[in-house]
């Protein structure tokens, strides 16, 4: 009898606890609709016969309220789907697309040095090398290579940067084909804008150029020229920097720890072709005097070599790596490859500040040439007039000591960084104010 009650109890409590189990979900977790409008009197009286019509179903008296919030949901989330395609669709439309065709070698330094980009296949001897990236608003694409040739390769955007040679007329009638080439797309409406990028002629002779601009009734938008040019004006034609000679595949240098902190032995060096009566003479006479010549690692030759051997190029190479200073004597122009060359090396140039005879100088933004285009970027060289000023600054070298000189180093190789960077984002601003629709009106 006793285990019977006591059974009967057990079976009572536990009856009991699922219900207060049930109870506290069906109150504090079920998830609830929100409370619905009061129901007319006659809906209510309705209420049973719609439950036997709905069977098995739960009824629920909330549904219409539900599926209005469905509805209004489904629109809210349509309304945001609107607003994201809108905002891409504004995205792409303010967003270039640009194709470098590089048909001269500067075209290598604009890429590779100054964008920092890439090129498929490595190999500089490929007949087609291609390479991409989004910089900006704009997404680039460059082609280069003999395989090149105009009508024998897709065009893949209505934008186009030519780069050119212009430096001599064999140069000049190459690059004129290019333009008749670009020019041909622009009348039949499959290209809208070209941008040239030319090294132009040392002397600053680009007259044959001029006919093609915009400005001038033609079609090309843009000029970004290398030499002092006296047209230079910021607004549609711009100096551009010779840069490093990739023709002779100088190569990207990336700072390292023996580039900056290793001890140099030779305090300047010269490796190049001295002419007859030019500043040249005077400056192997100057390093002879004194014995000045041991110092530094001098290498002179009375002709112009164009092909350069392995071995030549590395002895060059070295000597930029070796020398604290890089004697930067005038050729044909002030600027020189051997600039930009002894900056990737962390080797200071010292430039001889002299105008050059030519067309070069005095634009309208710049008016006391040369090299105004890294005289305004603030370039930490040492400027002299004459090569006699040479053996002071040879003897200063001498007394500094090898933390000064380290600190300098990292002061030019920080300056060529952010010259490069600085190239590059207006290159890039240029052709999306130029490029891109304006907004006004």
């Amino acid at each position: 009898m006793r285990g019977a009650r006591r059974r009967l109890c057990c079976a009572f409590i536990f009856a009991y606890g699922l219900f207060s189990l049930y109870a506290a979900y069906t109150v504090f977790l079920r998830p609830r609709s929100p409370p619905a409008a009061p129901r007319s009197p006659h809906r209510d009286r309705r209420g049973p016969r719609d439950h036997d019509v709905l069977g098995d179903e739960e009824w629920n008296p909330w549904e219409g309220e539900e599926r209005s919030e469905l509805a209004a949901s489904q629109q809210r989330y349509e309304a945001s789907l609107k607003i994201i395609e809108n905002a891409r669709s504004h995205l792409e439309q303010t967003s270039l697309r640009v194709q470098i065709w590089g048909k001269a070698a500067i075209g290598l330094y604009l890429w590779q040095h100054i964008f920092g980009g890439n090129l498929e296949p490595d190999d500089g001897t490929a007949q087609w090398r291609e390479g991409s990236q989004k910089a900006g608003k704009i997404h680039f694409s460059f082609i280069t290579g003999p395989s090149v040739v105009p009508g024998y390769f897709s065009i893949e955007t209505e934008n186009v940067v030519l780069v050119l040679n212009g430096r001599e007329k064999a140069k000049i009638a190459y690059a004129t084909q290019w333009l008749h080439y670009a020019q041909t797309l622009i009348e039949t409406h499959k290209i809208q804008h070209v941008a040239v990028v030319l090294l132009g002629n040392e002397q600053c002779n680009n007259k044959w150029i001029q006919p093609y601009l915009k400005r001038n009734g033609g079609f090309v938008d843009l000029l970004f020229v290398t030499y002092d040019y006296a047209l230079v004006n910021e607004e549609d034609i711009f100096q551009w920097p010779l840069g490093v000679a990739t023709y002779r595949s100088f190569p990207v240098v990336e700072p390292s720890w023996p580039l900056i902190r290793d001890p140099r032995p030779y305090l300047c060096n010269f490796l190049g072709t001295v002419y007859k009566n030019s500043s040249r003479e005077t400056l192997m006479e100057v390093l002879k005097q004194d014995g000045l010549d041991k110092l530094c690692w001098i290498a002179a030759r009375e002709e112009w070599q164009p092909q350069e051997t392995n071995e030549s190029f590395r002895n060059y190479q070295d000597a930029l790596l070796q020398s604290d200073l890089t004697l930067c004597p005038v050729g044909i122009n002030t600027e020189c490859y051997r600039i930009y060359e002894a900056c990737s090396y962390g080797s200071l140039p010292v430039i001889e500040d002299a105008m050059t005879p030519g067309d070069c100088g005095n634009s309208s933004m710049y008016h006391s040439a040369p090299l105004q285009l890294l005289k305004t970027m603030g370039a930490p060289f040492i400027f002299i007039k004459n090569w006699k000023e040479l053996p002071a600054v040879l003897e200063t070298e001498k007394k500094m000591s090898l933390e000064e000189k380290i600190q300098r180093r990292k002061k030019l190789l920080e300056w060529y960084r952010n010259f490069k960077a600085w190239m590059r984002q207006k290159f890039i601003n240029t052709l999306e104010n130029s490029f891109l629709p304006s907004d006004k009106g």
